[in-house]
């Protein structure tokens, strides 16, 4: 059986591209098209097709909240962002409307085959750009998170410290592995803990495994 595929861009000429790239494929069929995005959700629920190929800037009713719309009225056609727009904000925004998919225009072609096959089999599929950029912003919060986490507080050393010593490794045996006099270790326990806030090692073992610093095994 086919893959059924509604075209939703306000440029016809490129709606015609994408048709034509979509006609050379035997299990892709498109079933509609329009140029905005109301017409879109109204023939997108009378249609219901697997995959809508959605452009974001479209006159009447923009793609992301199409597509909010589109989800509610027909939640099994996947939709798939194919836009120009490549900043941060339009991807979430796009993926918390209910998109599966998101594709710059830039790299259409192959990945629009791509990306059409992998939603319709119940995946998430966006370009390399895309993919790089999600990955640069996930870094970023996670910084940003692990900066005003209790283990952000403490020093590289300090950290090597408290996971040696929850694993159970006394203060010679630490000063032995990380080449450090003893008393030095000592410091760095010292410090660590007044950071934490914590003055037993039971309750310093808790705390590494709860910010998956070691296991429990």
């Amino acid at each position: 059986m086919s893959i059924t595929v509604f075209l939703s861009d306000d440029h016809a000429m490129f709606r015609e591209g994408i048709r034509l790239l979509l006609g050379t494929k035997p299990d892709i069929n498109v079933v509609g098209e329009a140029g905005n995005g109301r017409d879109t959700v109204r023939q997108v629920t009378k249609l219901c097709p697997n995959v809508v190929l959605m452009d974001i800037a479209m006159p009447g009713l923009n793609g992301i909240e199409a597509t909010q719309q589109i989800r509610h009225e027909c939640p099994s056609a996947n939709v798939i962002i194919l836009s120009m727009y490549s900043t941060t904000e339009h991807i979430f925004r796009a993926f918390k409307a209910g998109a599966r998919g998101y594709i710059l225009k830039e790299s259409a072609g192959a990945d629009i085959i791509k990306a059409i096959r992998a939603v319709h089999a119940g995946k998430y599929c966006v370009c390399e750009a895309v993919s790089d950029m999600i990955l640069v912003d996930y870094i970023n919060v996670r910084e940003m998170i692990e900066a005003e986490s209790p283990l952000g507080r403490l020093s590289s050393r300090e950290r090597e410290v408290l996971q040696l010593l929850v694993e159970g490794k006394s203060n010679a045996k630490i000063a032995e592995f990380l080449f450090l006099s003893p008393k030095t270790v000592e410091t760095y326990r010292s410090h660590l803990m007044q950071k934490l806030g914590i003055n037993n090692l039971p309750s310093l073992v808790k705390f590494a495994i709860q910010h998956g610093l070691t296991s429990v095994e």
